[in-house]
């Protein structure tokens, strides 16, 4: 039905694709449900991703005998089809479909990844760790990154399913951007101990690798759902430090305090407000580094659209649906042009 070859269409690209052009492509399939319209005619109503983003598919006609009617979510699939746009969103038409045969298709292609790395980033942190001159903060850190299981799951996790850092090893990318971030400002305010700064921000989300699932798609594990990862980081690392001998009370209680305050409000999910300077820290930084990302993110995304210097970006949820314009590319309209150049 449709011919075999490597992914070299991406979910980016699609903005820019004629409207009702065909073109072949392998997705990952996010979600699969059927419906029906208001006429009451069955179709398919899927969710299609890949490692640039996600595409809401249309099936119109499931009986048809080009769609293949083993496929679920989870699933690889190549399609024929092509974009449309409803009410300002991208659609796909989809008119062929088959599963994905083993070896078509790198899954990495699939799912969002971090353009870091990683190797880099895991020693990065290694580096900062080794660089503790306390011994109990130094041996609690180490003792939890030894554990292969764990630390595997650090490496590979998302930082979110979709706010920011949402991509395979994005925890890792931005705990390290922000032991950066806290180690530039530790020595700036002599009342902060660095080592706890610094610890909190290596165990502030360490939770997530239990409340997210990465396999398809990023989504909240049951537990996840249930408990919530400051609630299941500050378990993890409560039986670590237990376990550790002669681990000091107070810094146990400290770094405990880290885990549950750095969302820095009681609306945002933190049980306590921070109460200490380097929990205070810990949430302006962890907030100042997601909301550049998430920045950072439109200005790419304005770019693929063909935007120009002059128009913002669309809104963003996490800056309060603000809009926010590119300052480098803008003030690049101020470049006068050569001695006896027109332009």
């Amino acid at each position: 039905m449709l011919s075999r070859s490597m992914k070299d269409i991406y979910i980016a690209d699609l903005a820019g694709f004629e409207e009702s052009k065909n073109f072949d492509a392998f997705f990952l399939v996010l979600h699969k449900q059927q419906r029906t319209t208001k006429t009451n005619k069955p179709y398919l109503n899927l969710i299609l991703g890949d490692k640039t983003g996600q595409v809401e598919g249309r099936v119109w006609d499931p009986g048809d005998s080009r769609i293949a009617k083993d496929f679920e979510r989870g699933d690889i699939v190549k399609v024929r089809g092509c974009v449309s746009r409803f009410d300002d969103r991208l659609q796909m038409k989809v008119e062929h479909l088959r599963k994905g045969v083993a070896g078509e298709v790198e899954k990495g292609d699939l799912l969002p990844c971090t353009t870091c790395d990683v190797d880099e980033l895991w020693h990065k942190l290694l580096e900062f760790v080794e660089s503790f001159t306390d011994p109990h903060l130094k041996l609690l850190l180490n003792t939890l990154l030894a554990d292969a299981g764990l630390a595997q799951a650090y490496r590979e996790a998302p930082a979110a399913k979709q706010l920011h850092h949402a991509w395979l090893g994005g925890l890792l990318e931005h705990v390290v951007s922000l032991l950066t971030l806290a180690d530039r400002v530790a020595p700036h305010y002599p009342i902060l101990h660095r080592d706890l700064l610094l610890t909190g921000v290596v165990l502030h989300d360490i939770g997530k690798v239990r409340e997210l699932a990465w396999e398809i798609g990023f989504e909240y594990t049951v537990e996840g759902v249930l408990l919530g990862h400051i609630q299941m980081g500050m378990e993890l690392v409560e039986n670590t430090i237990d376990s550790l001998p002669d681990f000091p009370p107070r810094l146990k209680t400290l770094v405990l305090h880290m885990i549950l305050s750095h969302h820095g409000k009681l609306e945002f999910g933190s049980p306590k407000l921070p109460m200490i300077p380097e929990a205070l820290v810990l949430n302006f930084v962890d907030d100042l580094d997601a909301k550049m990302q998430a920045v950072a993110s439109e200005f790419e995304k304005s770019t693929r659209e063909g935007k120009g210097a002059d128009e913002l970006t669309g809104r963003i949820w996490a800056l309060d649906q603000r809009q926010m314009l590119n300052t480098r590319e803008w003030l690049k309209g101020d470049a006068k042009p050569e001695p006896g150049k027109l332009f």
